[in-house]
């Protein structure tokens, strides 16, 4: 504990904090009244930070001592870091499972009796269709066996919100004529807005562990076909006569070999054959008995006013 004003404050260490969710995350963690202990390669400059005066720890992953350092003492570990990117499989389980296997063994020493939140992807439901999604199912399985009742995995669906530059590409190919719709008629995809799912990190803090796989979305679990998500989307770009079509296969594998041929040469790119797997993927909806629905908390944004604040916040940035 930490002691502030006279009142002991519990320490939550974070991993990840200067990520899309990392970054929105931290400062609602101190306002709830945690000490924020963070992880970081770098000096964080991060204005969503601003008077939240958190305590530092330098390293990553693979450094046994920083993540002594960080774990010693704390009454919660929310473990956000991970690579969603990456040219090789090594690199997914390098970050994915290796790191979280080394965070796991630093809180076994360090802090047994804390609660370990595992941000992980409702992709590792799939783990056969992509490096990310099996690397990811990897670190569950191995904080979940080292770790037992004292976690709770959560696994978010699509996150979406100001600031995130993997979804922009909805949004750009949203202001076309002609737009393209990468699934199937029937696929099916929860969302969530990044704030939404920062909030639930929060508000999941306040349940007692019990070793839980539990999933993220915001209040349409059952999720949304695709032609509703980019109509949407049109819509909050300002395109209300955009004409939507299911792209063929053929065109999104031709897309798709683009990225495959980039990761040879060591690029890291979002679209390759692997993600085009997880974009078409059939069922991406969560079951009410895997709804992540702690106490007081309730989901904020829907998809119409969470992509109309989001595309606002791109274009004041200058992105849109």
């Amino acid at each position: 504990m930490t002691v502030q004003n006279g009142a002991a404050l519990p320490i939550v260490a974070l991993t990840g904090g200067t990520g899309f969710i990392g970054r929105r995350l931290a400062p609602l963690l101190a306002a709830a009244g945690w000490r924020v202990r963070l992880l970081l390669r770098r000096d964080p400059v991060c204005p969503e930070w601003r008077g939240m005066n958190p305590q530092i720890v330098a390293g990553d992953l693979g450094d046994s001592a920083a993540l002594a350092q960080l774990t010693s003492g704390v009454d919660a570990v929310v473990h956000v870091a991970g690579l969603i990117k990456a040219a090789r499989t090594r690199h997914y389980f390098t970050v994915n499972h290796a790191g979280s296997v080394a965070l796991a063994e630093a809180v076994l020493r360090h802090a047994p009796q804390a609660h370990f939140l595992h941000l992980s992807t409702i992709a590792a439901r799939e783990p056969q269709l992509s490096d990310y999604a099996a690397s990811k199912r990897a670190g569950e399985n191995a904080v979940l066996g080292m770790l037992g009742a004292r976690v709770t995995v959560l696994r978010p669906p699509a996150v979406y919100g100001p600031g995130d530059r993997e979804t922009l590409v909805f949004f750009q190919i949203a202001r076309r004529h002609l737009v393209p719709l990468l699934g199937s008629p029937a696929a099916v995809a929860a969302m969530i807005h990044v704030e939404d799912l920062a909030q639930l990190l929060v508000a999941q803090l306040r349940e007692a562990p019990r070793g839980a796989v539990l999933t993220a979305a915001d209040g349409r679990p059952a999720g949304y076909r695709w032609r509703e998500v980019f109509s949407t989307a049109a819509r909050a770009v300002g395109n209300e006569r955009a004409r939507m079509f299911h792209a063929p296969a053929l065109l999104l594998r031709t897309a798709a070999l683009l990225g495959d041929v980039g990761r040879l040469f060591g690029s890291a790119n979002m679209l390759n054959a692997q993600k085009l797997r997880e974009l078409r993927h059939a069922d991406w909806s969560v079951a009410a008995a895997e709804w992540a629905r702690p106490a007081g908390w309730e989901p904020r944004y829907s998809l119409v006013d969470g992509f109309a604040q989001t595309v606002a916040w791109y274009r004041r940035a200058g992105w849109l």
